[in-house]
This record gives structure tokens, C-alpha cells and sequence, in this order.
């Protein structure tokens, strides 16, 4: 597969390579558009991953290397979310071997990054994409450095220092975070394996609707309700399930509604004023520290994304995210704050707005790794 980096400003292209991570000119990669075809046919049905939908993944079939990476991640359950109510259902995507989401684009990066001979990583993180990184990275044998800011729960932390990476932890905001990690990346100190600015882990995020599909036998639901700070987990399913529909196994995409907090919403903010410009807000507060995000690089393809999917972007009420994250651990679903947000906001945009059609919510990770 003859894989290129086009930007998405200018559109000028490069090869792959373990020495660049954005355009000369300061905008972001994409991968240059490829048409997949996909059918039942192609999914490997002896591979219990996401990597049974490898016809669609960046890697050619004459590598193996991602079979040394993987731990199994993807295949997550699709359950109701109410026993007896089918038209809510919820992806169990906190029961991953980092217990969340992240590992479907960790696990794609670190082994395109190991293909490519890259020796050390470098990454910036609220917590879960770093966990990830580093898990995915000390199994392939590649160094790791994490940044995370000083407010990431304790319990993040801890998981990334076991799996040997080394954890910088930044004074400020995520903003400031992020920072440190270009600077390191700037005086050559390792691969910036970024879950904002890789396009290649995208391309293990839209494993996300790919199961969708295949477990519900094509039956999409009408909404897909997604957490929304970088837009990790939204652009992964805008991509995945574009494909799906360019393959004719779907006839339409189904709504992405995304989820943003009270006290961090510049995409929100951006929405409803008709912007498809996102400006960077003052982070005011939020304990949905996976969404935190005050500039998020990719606002304008996040909003196009929701945008082409006639979609809409809610919010999460602050004072509403422990009583959400309760009433699920009170139907089985031990969840953290993130995840609780976007059932918050699930819960009081219904209210007002009943949501027409099936909805599957993500729950993308585990409330083992929060302080609260």
C-alpha cells in the first residue's frame, strides 16, 4: 500500500517518514484520500482484533509486523444500555488492554512507527492516549516519553510509568503540555507519535464503525453520540463510516452528535455560530479531563465532519457528571468522568430534544484510571 502525508492546508505531499509530523508549511497531516473497498469477504475472520479489517488499514499484506504489536484490542461488546431498550446501546470500549479507546489508534501508529525503524516516541496526553503509547510501545521495544499536564489523574500516571515510559509532568494547561512535546520533538529527541497530528491513528479509530457494521449486521444506528476534545474517536468513525458508504454496505451516514463540556467548548462554541474557524477558549474547568481541550488543532475537520453528517455538538452540564457517572455504575458500567460527560449531555439534550432513532453512546474508558 503506497501510503502519502498531504496537507490539509496547502495539499502538498510526502512520504512516510519517522522525521516529519506536519507541512512546512504549519498545517496538519491527513492521509491522502484512498478508496477503500470493502465486503464481508475481506474481513480475516481468524483474526479476533480490529485487525480482521486489515484490507483497510495502512500496512500491506506483505507485513506482519503489527502481529507483534497487537494485544488484542477492538471486538468490543455492543449492549443495550437499559436491559430491554434496544434503541440505546452503548460500545464497551473501556475493555481494552489500556481500558480505553485509545489503544485502536495506538496500536496502528506504534506499528507503522515500527515499520518505519523508528527507534523512540514522543507524545503529549491527558492521560488515556498516553497510556496507550506507552503500552503499545514498550511491546514493540521502541522508547517512550509521555507529557502529560499536572492535573492528569494520579492513576494514569502511574499506568504509564509501568509500562517504562518516562512521564514528564507539565506545570499549566494541556495547551502548555503539548508545547513541551513539540519542543523535545524540535531537538530531535524522538518520533511524535500524536494522536492529534498523526493521521495514522485515525486510521485505527475508524476500526470504531467497522464493528458497528459487522456486529449489528449493517443495521447502523441513526445517531452516534461521541465525546469531542482532539476528535481522536469522531474523526476515526466520520472516516470509517464514509468508507463503509463509499463500499455500498451502508446507504447513509448516521448523525455523529458530539460532546463537549461547560467549562471547555471552543468546537461547540465555533457550531453554533456558524464558524467553521474554531478559536481557542480559557479551559474554565471541567473533571472531563479526555475532552479538556481549549485549541483543538483539528476543530475545522471536526466540524465539517459533523457537519457533512448532519449531526449537532451538545453539552455536558458540569454539575450533571458525577450524578451520570453514579447512575451508570448503577447499571453495571464503572466509568470515568469523560466518558460520564457524554452520558450526561446524552441524558439533558434528551430531555428537551428527544433524539429520533437508535443512538449508540462509546463508554471509552475505565473508571479504574480516574481520581473521582
Amino acid at each position: 500500500m503506497n501510503l502519502k502525508y498531504i496537507c490539509s492546508d496547502c495539499h502538498k505531499e510526502y512520504n512516510l517518514s519517522n522525521e516529519i509530523y506536519k507541512c512546512q508549511c504549519g498545517g496538519l497531516f491527513d492521509l491522502k484520500k484512498t478508496q477503500y473497498i470493502f465486503s464481508r469477504d475481506l474481513i480475516l475472520s481468524n483474526e479476533w482484533s480490529m485487525f480482521r479489517y486489515l484490507d483497510v488499514l495502512p500496512f500491506s499484506h506483505n507485513t506482519n509486523l503489527w502481529k507483534m504489536v497487537s494485544m488484542g484490542e477492538g471486538l468490543t461488546a455492543i449492549v443495550p444500555l437499559y436491559p430491554h431498550n434496544n434503541d440505546i446501546l452503548v460500545k464497551l470500549d473501556y475493555m481494552m488492554p489500556t481500558s480505553s479507546f485509545k489503544d485502536r489508534g495506538a496500536a496502528v501508529l506504534i506499528s507503522k512507527a515500527k515499520e518505519l525503524g523508528v527507534t523512540k516516541v514522543i507524545q503529549d496526553s491527558s492521560g488515556n492516549a498516553g497510556n496507550s503509547i506507552a503500552a503499545y510501545a514498550s511491546r514493540a521495544g521502541i522508547k517512550c516519553d509521555i507529557y502529560v499536564p499536572e492535573n492528569t489523574s494520579s492513576k494514569k500516571i502511574k499506568q504509564i510509568s509501568s509500562h517504562g515510559a518516562n512521564v514528564h509532568i507539565i506545570k499549566g494547561s494541556r495547551e502548555d503540555t503539548a508545547k513541551a512535546a513539540l519542543n523535545a520533538i524540535a531537538n530531535g529527541e524522538g518520533f511524535y507519535a500524536s494522536h492529534v497530528y498523526n493521521p495514522l491513528f485515525y486510521q485505527g479509530t475508524k476500526t470504531y464503525a467497522y464493528e458497528i457494521w459487522e456486529q449489528l449486521n449493517g443495521d447502523i444506528p441513526e445517531n452516534i453520540i461521541v465525546p469531542v476534545g482532539n476528535g481522536t474517536l469522531l474523526l476515526g468513525c466520520y472516516y470509517g463510516f464514509r468508507e463503509l458508504l463509499y463500499s455500498k454496505l451502508i446507504k447513509k451516514l448516521p448523525k455523529i452528535i458530539a460532546v463537549q463540556t461547560e467549562g471547555c467548548a471552543p468546537i461547540y462554541n465555533a457550531f453554533n455560530t456558524n464558524n467553521n474557524t474554531v478559536s481557542s477558549v480559557v479551559n474554565t474547568g471541567t473533571i472531563a479531563e479526555g475532552i479538556a481541550i481549549a485549541n483543538p488543532m483539528r476543530g475545522s475537520q471536526i466540524i465539517k465532519a459533523i457537519k457533512e453528517t448532519k449531526g449537532t455538538i451538545i453539552l455536558a452540564p458540569e454539575d450533571k457528571i458525577i450524578e451520570a457517572k453514579n447512575k451508570l455504575s448503577k447499571i453495571g458500567f464503572y466509568v470515568e468522568p469523560t466518558t460520564a460527560a457524554t452520558y450526561a449531555a446524552f441524558l439533558e439534550y434528551n430531555k428537551n430534544n428527544k433524539i429520533k432513532g437508535k443512538v449508540i453512546i462509546p463508554l471509552c474508558g475505565s473508571g479504574l484510571k480516574s481520581d473521582k
